[in-house]
């Protein structure tokens, strides 16, 4: 398995543990991925090295791909090239040729054109045009390679995570971030955008379903069927579970799009990363509504309330940062 040390990887490993497999999980630094759960054996490597990938999968009957590079920061669209893409090729092209029975890829759902009245299901594909920003260009481009390699006798399946929340968000991701950023009272505004929240354990199961019961060549939407919420129902959810109040003022997309500019122009004189990134923007005048419902029936994927799913990133962000709860 790579990405092994990420937000998703680690609830999938340890929910394999779980399960009784013996795992190998494929990570950048030992050291920093720490105690692992029993049955997993940790391997240093990296996806953009193809003989660490054919080291790690030695022995191995099964392999899900996780590792990517997940950023809004366009300075970084070279290594998230090489991540997204490259070791993509890489993982496959060494799956295929030790003969794993399965491979499981985690795509993700910008990958899917989104409907203006309506929500996007599985067999809703994004064409190249519409990918919005280096990140989801890169997703883009490894989806391509799936579906060569899979032309070429593959099993592979993949699966697309909507909006995964809940505990262990260390790095954080920037769904996560969203949450952090409105327990620390940096929310003054917010845009008309809509997304879908699964609990990222749910996503963790999900994976080993689609491993074990998934169809290759079939693409699996792993979202809540209840997890459609605007942002700012997704905030009066937050302020709800922490006390915060939740920003009133919305903020039209072309005034967000100006600051996603000067921010962008900002950062680049300064030479760090903007604070507020123009994909994300670019990204946030589409609601990223779906469908999962297919995918829920037929792999069998929990459904934990998003109400918990919040509840848990927020206890969890509390319990590292240190940040107050309403009592």
């Amino acid at each position: 398995m790579t990405g092994a040390s990420g937000f998703i990887g680690r609830h999938v490993v340890a929910a394999a543990a779980r399960r009784g497999y013996d795992v190998v999980a494929l990570v950048r630094d030992r050291c920093a991925y720490g105690v692992p759960p029993r049955l997993v054996v940790v391997v240093e490597g990296d996806v953009r090295d193809p003989g660490s990938v054919r080291t790690a999968l030695r022995g191995c009957d099964a392999v899900i791909h996780l590792a990517a590079l997940y950023t809004f920061d366009a300075a970084q669209a070279t290594v998230m090239r090489e991540i997204n893409v490259k070791g993509t090729g890489h993982v496959l092209r060494a799956a295929l040729d030790a003969r794993v029975e399965r491979i499981v890829y985690t795509g993700t759902v910008g990958g899917t054109a989104f409907a203006k009245n309506g929500l996007a299901t599985e067999l809703d594909l994004a064409g190249a045009k519409s990918m919005v920003g280096p990140y989801k260009r890169s997703k883009f481009e490894a989806e391509g390679v799936v579906r060569r390699m899979v032309a070429l006798g593959a099993p592979v399946v993949t699966v697309c995570p909507t909006a995964p929340i809940g505990p262990g968000d260390a790095k954080p991701t920037p769904t996560g971030q969203m949450v952090l950023d409105f327990m620390g009272r940096r929310m003054s505004a917010y845009v008309d955008t809509g997304l879908n929240f699964v609990h990222v354990g749910d996503v963790a199961e999900g994976h080993l379903l689609a491993l074990e019961h998934g169809e290759p060549g079939a693409r699996y939407l792993l979202g809540n069927t209840e997890g459609n919420l605007t942002l700012a129902q997704a905030f009066a959810i937050l302020s709800e579970l922490t006390g915060v109040p939740a920003p009133r003022r919305r903020l039209p997309h072309t005034v967000a799009l100006a600051a996603a500019w000067t921010s962008l122009l900002a950062g680049r004189l300064l030479r760090r990363s903007p604070a507020i990134p123009l994909e994300a923007v670019r990204m946030a005048a589409t609601h990223m509504w779906v469908d999962p419902s297919w995918s829920v029936r037929t792999l069998g994927m929990p459904q934990t309330p998003v109400m918990q799913a919040f509840r848990d990133a927020v206890d969890w962000f509390a319990a590292r940062e240190g940040a107050q709860l309403k009592p």
